[in-house]
């Protein structure tokens, strides 16, 4: 029994579209991932200016003797401010990593030729061990 060269190249066609899929939830996942580096690099930025106000506020209850140009609130720059901003423009550099690399793998599978890509996943680890290590630093100082 002889096989018809058109089911071959319909099952070739849904095999790819499966791949295409994978694909394309992979590049979603990425794009998650880097929503949620900038929501939190927006929250870190937001949660230090909430800090700097209270403890503005608290100095002032501690001294109400002081008149009221002593009593204007000062936000210095803060380790906070500079990590969220980092982390905002970590998780958008990562978006567009993650476009760069579903073009490529998407590429890639038309051809028939893929070939893994390590780079996405090591400046992820990268991100996630540089923000631990500041996070830590920041509590320990804190403390």
């Amino acid at each position: 029994m002889k096989k018809d060269p058109e089911d071959k190249d319909s099952q070739q066609k849904i095999r790819n579209r499966r791949v295409h899929m994978a694909n394309e939830r992979t590049f979603l996942a990425w794009i998650r991932t880097s929503i949620a580096i900038m929501a939190f690099g927006f929250v870190v930025e937001k949660f230090g200016l909430f800090l700097r106000q209270v403890s503005s506020y608290l100095e002032r209850a501690e001294q109400p003797h002081l008149g009221t140009a002593a009593k204007q609130i000062v936000f210095p720059q803060s380790y906070s401010a500079i990590l969220g901003v980092v982390l905002v423009g970590f998780g958008a550099m990562m978006g567009l990593l993650a476009f760069t690399r579903y073009k490529k793998v998407e590429h890639q599978i038309d051809h028939d030729s893929f070939e893994p890509s390590v780079i996405l996943d090591l400046l992820l680890v990268i991100s996630l061990l540089a923000v631990a290590a500041f996070l830590v630093l920041y509590l320990v100082h804190s403390v």
